[in-house]
């Protein structure tokens, strides 16, 4: 259990001229977390001006931003460095306009052929319809005294069009079509008879393209004309895809420099100033206190002044309650070793610990992967978690698949603990011990051999009426009730320790009493339930007469249930009588563990039984089914062991546990810093530092 980075706040001041350089110092010592400041917090104090560079820089990021897009670039992919220095050289010489005029013309140029193209085919569309109408191009225009309505309908109406005086139509029926082509040439004086007959057959008007001939003559240009311009769109992104590899590493260089140049020219925007001078406020964990005042000292002297405030805030909340508005929040930051670090990301989803309180990625680094192996129990499913969670810890970038690599790695490691030690088993089998076709299924039976005793006596042994089982049968009648006691007994240390946390939370951040009162009287209250829970079932379950150490335990509970309940009075009130239930349902929510460890071995149970059996009839069809459902039974299980285990432990963690003690809502620790993926330090120039992204 581990409280966050201790924090010191201090304050920078110094000459406004030498602001820009004071800025590229603290970015490059990467420790200050800013405190924003307000406009009106200080007499003779305003908002600072972005430094003279920031709107060039952020017009040219917008231009890369712009050129990313177009060329399909994503800087995250790209895995090329270049030097800052000669990335600084080309945007100084314009590099950054001229790839935007070039990946302009280039998609440019792409667009146009693309709309060329979705013209011709809205061209080739029309020349379809009306090369089923046996009338040249030509013959639809060119008319003064007669109106040329040419279409589809959507019910066939020729003969009514036909009615009319002066009328000339031509039509194709086609019952498989869903829209008839017709064309009705007519006078003037009938040309809103025909019009209105036409609406009623829902006509839809076609575009009659330039032209001489049979439409079905320039139809076939036409689609001469869209296969050039398609091979003339294949080109264009050719080019764009050659200018991407060209340019990306460029591009994704200077889409870091540009990004970081913006964020450092708009810093001034966060402190106050006057028309001589600036005051930077900011947390610095105490640990790195001495690297900021010794990187400033000796950049500048005695020219800025690092002044330390606080050289220590304090985890009690009084000292956050009295300071002013913007110093109240010391910013969090996680104070995990290698394992524990691998956590923080749960506990991220959540909420930031709180600068005041114990940071839980230690407590779920200890029982989450825990729990995850007693549920899923066996050597065989563990070794593809383990090997999966490795390669992930190794190669996964994304937070998501390294918490997924976390929980493989770590959870498969207990699983084989738990599966080979505990459990003695693999594939739902257990090593050694007495056979049973539909109870217990060997791996010494099934292979014929006789293990060593030195290996079975590394295992849990239990016997029950005079059967002999070498680990912990999930399924057995007799091992049922001990697994979920063994569940429960894991749910009371475990919500025990959530309220221990709890309790030095509050101690620290109050006293000792409040911690009592506020956290003290759940723990005994947990006791006093577990006691009295206890002599009861005794009571009811194993039929015991109250009498002896049973009484002794039944008095002992109510007692301490009774001081617990006194001690939670004064800040629960009513509710510390109400919640009780709740401690003993918080208490069976664990026989989880042990009711998704007996489903799966079920489910391996039935899987191996229908396949051994099926394998031990005659044939290759026999050999080769049984196979099948053995390799898929037990895959179906191992997916369900990832659902199962995974939700339903970090569940333990987030509801029965974390609520015990976690508050968060802090400020997560973001120092200003270089963080750059695409550029490395040259010799002339230190004012970048490569740091993972």
């Amino acid at each position: 259990m581990s409280l966050p980075e201790s924090m010191s706040r201090v304050v920078i001041v110094g000459n406004r001229s030498r602001l820009d350089e004071v800025i590229e110092a603290i970015y490059k010592l990467g420790v200050v977390h800013l405190i924003d400041y307000t406009n009106d917090s200080d007499e003779g104090f305003t908002i600072g001006a972005p430094l003279s560079y920031s709107s060039e820089a952020s017009e040219r990021l917008l231009k890369i931003r712009a050129a990313e897009k177009d060329l399909s670039i994503r800087p995250k992919k790209v895995k090329t460095q270049e030097s800052y220095s000669d990335i600084e050289a080309k945007i100084s010489s314009g590099e950054v306009e001229n790839v935007e005029s070039i990946v302009i013309g280039a998609v440019d140029e792409r667009n146009k052929v693309a709309q060329k193209i979705t013209e011709l085919e809205a061209k080739k569309a029309d020349l379809a319809v009306l090369s089923k109408l046996p009338l040249k191009l030509e013959d639809y225009d060119g008319y003064q005294s007669l109106a040329v309505f040419v279409g589809t309908v959507k019910d066939d109406c020729s003969a009514k069009v036909a009615a009319v005086a002066n009328t000339e139509v031509f039509v194709s029926v086609d019952k498989k079509e869903v829209r008839t082509p017709i064309a009705v040439f007519v006078a003037n004086a009938q040309k809103e008879e025909v019009s209105a007959i036409l609406s009623e057959a829902g006509y839809v008007e076609l575009n009659v393209p330039e032209g001489t001939g049979m439409p079905a003559d320039a139809m076939s240009q036409t689609e001469a004309d869209i296969a050039a311009n398609e091979k003339s769109l294949e080109e264009c992104n050719e080019k764009i895809a050659q200018l991407s590899e060209q340019y990306k590493s460029f591009i994704a260089a200077s889409d870091d420099l540009l990004a970081e140049r913006v964020r450092k020219g708009e810093t001034p925007l966060r402190i106050a100033t006057t028309d001589y001078s600036y005051v930077i406020d900011g947390w610095v964990p105490k640990a790195d206190l001495q690297k900021l005042q010794d990187g400033i000292q000796e950049q500048f002297g005695d020219s800025v002044l690092v002044d330390v405030q606080e050289e220590e805030r304090g985890r009690g909340l009084h000292e956050e309650e009295h300071a002013e508005p913007r110093f109240k929040t010391a910013p969090t930051k996680y104070n995990n070793g290698v394992y524990a670090k691998h956590y923080e990301y749960p506990v991220s989803l959540i909420s930031t610990p709180k600068y005041q309180e114990i940071d839980p990625s230690f407590v779920i680094s200890i029982f989450f992967p825990m729990f995850f192996g007693f549920m899923v129990g066996d050597l065989a499913y563990a070794i593809p978690f383990i090997c999966l969670g490795a390669y992930g810890l190794r190669h996964a970038k994304s937070k998501d698949f390294r918490a997924i690599a976390t929980v493989f790695f770590y959870g498969g490691i207990w699983a084989a603990i738990f599966g080979f030690f505990f459990f003695g088993e693999m594939l739902g089998m257990h090593f050694a011990g007495d056979y049973d076709e539909m109870t217990n299924i060997t791996w010494e039976h099934l292979l014929g051999v006789n293990l060593p005793d030195w290996f079975e006596s590394i295992m849990v042994y239990n016997a029950h009426h005079g059967t002999e089982h070498y680990g912990i049968t999930k399924i057995g009648a007799a091992t049922v009730g001990f697994l979920l006691k063994v569940s429960v007994f894991i749910g009371i240390v475990h919500i025990l320790v959530s309220y221990l946390i709890g309790f030095l939370n509050v101690n620290r951040q109050h006293n000792f009493k409040e911690a009592m009162l506020e956290k003290g009287g759940w723990m005994f209250s947990v006791v006093g339930v577990t006691v009295l829970c206890y002599a009861m079932s005794q009571m009811l379950f194993s039929h015991k007469d109250l009498e002896g150490t049973l009484l002794y335990l039944l008095i002992a509970g109510v007692v301490i249930l009774i001081a617990g309940v006194a001690l939670c009075f004064p800040k629960e009130k009513v509710q510390a009588i109400l919640d009780l239930p709740g401690i003993v349902g918080n208490i069976l929510s664990y026989t989880r563990l042990a009711a998704i460890g007996m489903s799966k071995a079920g489910m391996a149970l039935a899987f191996n039984y229908i396949a051994i059996t099926i394998l031990g009839g005659s044939g290759v069809v026999g050999i080769i089914f049984g196979a099948l459902v053995f390799v898929v039974g037990h895959l179906m299980i191992w997916f369900l062991a990832i659902i199962s285990a995974g939700l339903h432990g970090l569940r333990l963690q987030y509801v029965e546990s974390m609520n015990k003690f976690f508050v968060g809502g802090g400020v997560e620790y973001a120092p200003l810093k270089t963080t750059s993926k695409h550029l490395v330090n040259s010799l002339n120039n230190s004012n970048i530092e490569k740091t993972e992204a």
